[in-house]
């Protein structure tokens, strides 16, 4: 045990050092997966800015223009929604993606000197442009209702990377299992919608029987969305619910762990299988 424990920490202490020491490749690939993510098309890397803008538009026609959704409190509708879709998009979008990312590079799995380990990061930071559209497109749409600006926003960041460490353990373990069960990726599609639905990003957790929240705040992502609505809506700070936070980082640290080890148990027999 105690074997195990002092490997996961040599093995992530070296893996924060690849990411200092290959943090321009990781850029580049970055670039590169979003080039190949629109190749072909006419308007091209601009897809990566219109397609944020086109769903909160949609969500303000919707919900405002539309069905004229009441205010969740004194927070329009399409506010308090985009929020939470903003983070978990993102979320999605590194999952599902990720999943597939070592059997997509297989021309990579043999050169055992490159650290596949990394190849979850790169989606991770193609992503974040599109994350950053949406947080635009989130505080335009507070500044027309005038909503307030406060100095909570910058909480989104410390959430932001909170999402980051979960959807990266994750990410080790789905892309390092699809390499042997090519049915990963579609097992994972449907949990990441299945999530979507249990996390609560179209409803609020006070609409649900009080028998089952706290089964449903058992969720991790339930803590990253709710904390996005603190930052930009409410200007909760995010030690205000110390004991949540204890549970998610609990939590987290044992699915990045996970994640670590599967992945570093597993890389050996990568090459043998692709």
């Amino acid at each position: 045990m105690t074997q195990t424990v002092t490997s996961l920490l040599r093995g992530l202490v070296e893996f924060i050092l690849i990411l200092v020491r290959r943090r321009y490749l990781i850029i580049e690939m970055a670039k590169r997966d979003i080039a190949t993510n629109h190749v072909g098309s006419l308007l091209g890397f601009f897809w990566t800015f219109v397609n944020p803008v086109l769903i909160v538009l949609i969500l303000w026609f919707v919900f405002s223009v539309g069905m004229k959704v009441a205010p969740k409190g004194n927070v329009p509708f399409v506010v308090w929604l985009a929020v939470g879709m903003g983070i978990w998009n993102t979320f999605s979008e590194v999952v599902g993606g990720s999943t597939g990312v070592i059997t997509s590079n297989a021309h990579l799995v043999k050169k055992v000197v490159f650290p596949l380990s990394i190849l979850p990061v790169v989606k991770l930071v193609s992503a974040l442009i599109t994350h950053a559209v949406f947080l635009a497109m989130i505080i335009v749409l507070i500044l027309l209702y005038g909503l307030p600006v406060t100095l909570y926003w910058l909480q989104a960041l410390y959430y932001f990377f909170a999402m980051c460490v979960l959807a990266l353990g994750l990410s080790w373990i789905t892309s390092s299992i699809n390499i042997f069960v090519r049915d990963t990726g579609q097992v994972v599609n449907v949990l990441l919608q299945f999530g979507f639905w249990v996390t609560p990003i179209f409803w609020e957790l006070g609409m649900m029987p009080v028998e089952i929240q706290d089964v449903l705040r058992l969720n991790p992502m339930f803590y990253i969305v709710q904390g996005y609505r603190d930052s930009f809506i409410y200007g909760v700070p995010f030690w205000q619910d110390w004991g949540m936070a204890l549970y998610y980082w609990c939590t987290t640290f044992l699915v990045f762990s996970l994640g670590a080890v599967i992945f570093l148990r597993l890389r050996p027999h990568f090459a043998d299988v692709v």
